[in-house]
């Protein structure tokens, strides 16, 4: 039988792709190069820039490794709900440098980006809930969405193709311990499927060989780190591009929190309409998935981190201070929101509608009792799903909020987004300058 790896091929080779879909590819180019601006704020982002410096050097591999792991830092990256992946991180730092690399212009860079986001997509939405508890799907999917967008521009053969899914299934790693503790490992994810996945299809350019049957062989992928995988979703027929399904986020922080951040905003609004404080809150109910609760039920955050994956203290601080911002989750803001009452008053239980939901759907429920009354909200789709997309102003204020967490001039930032969203499909990818 053919292989998946060649099945693939051809399924990339097939699918067309419109004018619509470029634009929508360039949304997402823009909200990702605020997303890589802002990680190289941080302090990890700026510990990598400093290996890189001392250690690496600044050639194509490590300048993608570079990209791509500060692209995953801040947690506004987009995500992918049917595969539990966060593409751009990994995708657009590949076809953005060796797009320079190649002298390829915009519309090549897109369209590799499409078919890294497709790969990506695909081979996660197969990989079955068991893998997840373990691996982190970004980093073990990721090498294959790296070498398909690379084998685009790269102009690969159908067999040089083969051997690049190959040579980057045999890299895919990422495991979940680090979120035990709370460390800066998890942006390593990002750099390495990117790093990886460039390196197998540069390598499978020279005639360098990998194996057929990488996803669905014996000794494969699929065998070795899936439990319970789905091998025929990686082939199941859709309606359009994989990066049309991939939502948006608006906050800063592990997107399982958004949909209880939605409906602590919500109710926030109709607590100030009818004049009632959250000093009055007698308690917080909160309803999800299980799986948002086995990554984000942290009544106590340590750290900027530990926060972004705590859904106490994301609710918590939406109740209190509205839209979460960057800051929110750093420094002075940070000790006094973990510190907050209410996070005392708070409790989560998993749902099983919620659960049955998930993952198309990953919705919550927040349930708020102050004295005799109840506010209550419900969230199905969270903001950025495409069933409730950011609109291009909301996307474009995004972007232009984290140049600003960055630093970066606003003429650069403007002068970028214009570039980004409008340039002609024929110009050549430029360097990406952001200081």
């Amino acid at each position: 039988m053919e292989s998946i790896s060649r099945k693939l091929y051809s399924l990339l080779k097939e699918k067309p792709v419109s004018d619509s879909d470029l634009n929508d590819t360039r949304l997402f180019m823009l909200d990702w190069t605020g997303c890589f601006a802002g990680g190289t704020a941080t302090q990890q982002g700026e510990i990598l820039s400093a290996y890189n410096t001392k250690w690496a050097g600044e050639g194509l591999l490590q300048s993608v490794f570079l990209m791509a792991a500060q692209s995953h830092i801040t947690e506004t990256d987009d995500l992918h709900r049917g595969s539990v992946t966060h593409p751009a991180c990994v995708v657009f730092p590949v076809a953005w440098q060796l797009s320079r690399f190649l002298k390829k212009n915009l519309h090549d860079c897109l369209v590799a980006s499409l078919q890294g986001y497709e790969v990506m997509c695909r081979v996660g939405e197969a990989v079955g809930p068991g893998h997840y508890k373990i691996f982190h799907n970004t980093a073990t999917t990721g090498v294959f969405g790296a070498a398909a967008a690379a084998s685009f521009l790269l102009q690969l053969s159908e067999g040089q193709f083969v051997w690049a899914m190959g040579n980057a299934g045999t890299q895919a790693a990422g495991l979940w311990q680090f979120n035990e503790d709370a460390t800066m490992s998890k942006h390593l994810h990002a750099g390495h499927a990117a790093e990886a996945g460039l390196k197998a299809a540069l390598l499978a350019a020279e005639n360098f060989t990998g194996t057929e049957k990488i996803v669905e062989g014996e000794k494969g992928f699929f065998a070795g780190l899936c439990p319970d995988p789905e091998p025929d979703a990686v082939l199941k027929p859709s309606k359009g591009w994989k990066l049309s399904e991939t939502s948006i986020k608006p906050y800063p922080s592990c997107r399982h929190t958004h949909p209880a951040i939605d409906a602590a905003l919500a109710i926030r609004s109709e607590m100030e309409l009818a004049g009632v404080h959250t000093s009055e809150i007698g308690s917080i109910e909160i309803k999800t998935y299980e799986t948002a609760l086995r990554f984000t039920d942290n009544p106590y955050p340590k750290s900027t981190f530990a926060a972004k994956f705590s859904i106490q203290y994301c609710v918590c601080l939406a109740l209190e201070k509205g839209f979460p911002m960057l800051l929110h989750f750093e420094g002075d803001e940070l000790l006094e929101s973990s510190s907050s009452v209410l996070i005392q008053k708070t409790s989560v239980l998993a749902d099983d509608g919620f659960n049955t939901a998930y993952p198309k759907n990953w919705g919550a429920q927040i349930k708020i009792k102050t004295g005799s009354r109840v506010f209550k909200a419900d969230i199905k789709s969270a903001k950025g799903d495409p069933e409730n997309p950011l609109s291009v102003e909301e996307m474009v204020k995004k972007y232009a909020g984290l140049m600003t967490y960055a630093g970066v001039k606003k003429s650069l930032s403007e002068n970028l987004s214009e570039w980004i969203l409008k340039a002609d499909g024929s110009t050549h990818i430029p360097e990406l300058i952001i200081k």
